[in-house]
């Protein structure tokens, strides 16, 4: 009995937390509902829909604006049929889609159509094709599609070769806040390439695209900090933090130069063990350092195992099983000068 009553105790207590969910799936329900029979002016109820998950009713919404030449309602329709929403995927409906409201002229569509040429996706690649329609979306701002026309440029093959038409696209792209693009037209400014050199703005751009997250971009932005281009001097705290940051991001190059740092304790509290595990990550990717493994053979033979062991389970922590029996295919270690040459370039 008192077993019966402990679990209609539990029972009881789970009771509210399943009206709760029950409670506010019904209340969103009701909102659509409202929103579908009154609308307020200005809202666009098959976006709304859409970025509800509500994907069938989005396409019912959509689809009756598209009969009447409603560009954007036809890229929406586009959009759930080439990502299979709430519907099987049809890329050759959605390219349809996409091509009705190209020539309706939303510029969206005009880009996500020219992608699938240069992609190749559901139809054959034809980046000529590609390129024209990244040529129509860029002249009307669209900034991924200035980005991929100056990509094009830099090429030189399926547009004309010309670093400066290239720089400028790009430019404009970085302006928008187009991390790829900030990231590109930082090297573009480093090296001169199409526009004239400028270090300080170089940098300014790649901080801003590491802060946003794009992996290569910590990473060059570490190195030119270890390289104290910003300031003259070695900023090895900042450095070690960026390459930490690509680190965790899964970036190869970030993870060896990391371990480097890590192994050595500049910018950053020595730690072998995580210094390990990130070797045994890049590794994992190909990428290999002899200076690297000089600094590990340092180590106790026992750290290194760990931090191999955690690469195993990274991101996640392996399990805790109280065993210290790590072996490891690490050799013995040979103490060695842990010292940090300046990383390779990327």
């Amino acid at each position: 009995m008192r077993l019966a009553a402990t679990m209609l105790a539990a029972l009881l207590a789970i009771a509210p937390l399943c009206a709760t969910a029950q409670s506010g799936q019904m209340d969103e329900a009701v909102d659509i509902s409202r929103l579908l029979l009154d609308p307020p002016e200005g809202v666009d109820l098959a976006f709304g829909a859409f970025q509800r998950g509500y994907y069938l009713t989005a396409l019912r919404l959509a689809e009756r604006r598209a009969a009447q030449d409603d560009a954007v309602a036809q890229t929406l329709i586009a959009e759930i049929h080439a990502n299979g929403l709430g519907v099987p995927q049809d890329i050759p409906k959605a390219i349809g889609w996409y091509a009705q409201a190209d020539q309706n002229g939303d510029i969206q569509a005009t880009f996500q159509l020219a992608m699938i040429y240069q992609n190749g996706t559901g139809v054959p690649r034809n980046r000529q094709r590609a390129a024209t329609l990244f040529e129509k979306a860029a002249a009307e701002g669209h900034p991924a599609a200035m980005y991929n026309l100056g990509l094009l440029h830099v090429e030189g093959l399926h547009a004309e070769p010309n670093l400066v038409r290239a720089a400028e696209l790009i430019g404009k792209a970085a302006e928008t806040g187009l991390p790829e693009a900030q990231y590109d037209f930082a090297i573009m400014l480093l090296e001169g390439a199409g526009v004239p050199p400028n270090t300080e703005r170089a940098l300014d751009l790649l901080e801003a695209s590491a802060e946003a997250g794009l992996p290569a971009a910590q990473v060059e932005y570490a190195t030119l900090l270890y390289l104290g281009t910003r300031t003259g001097t070695r900023e090895a705290e900042s450095a070690a933090l960026w390459y930490g940051r690509a680190a965790e991001a899964g970036n190869a190059v970030g993870q060896v130069r990391y371990a480097m740092m890590l192994a050595t304790g500049e910018g950053v509290a020595q730690d072998f063990e995580t210094a390990a595990m990130y070797r045994s990550l890049a590794r994992r990717q190909g990428l290999t350092d002899d200076a690297l493994d000089q600094m590990l053979r340092a180590a106790e033979r026992e750290t290194v195992a760990q931090g191999e062991e955690r690469a195993r389970f990274w991101p996640a922590s392996p399990p805790t099983n109280g065993s210290s029996d790590i072996q490891s295919d690490t050799p013995e270690p040979t103490p060695l000068p842990q010292t940090l040459t300046v990383p390779p370039d990327p």
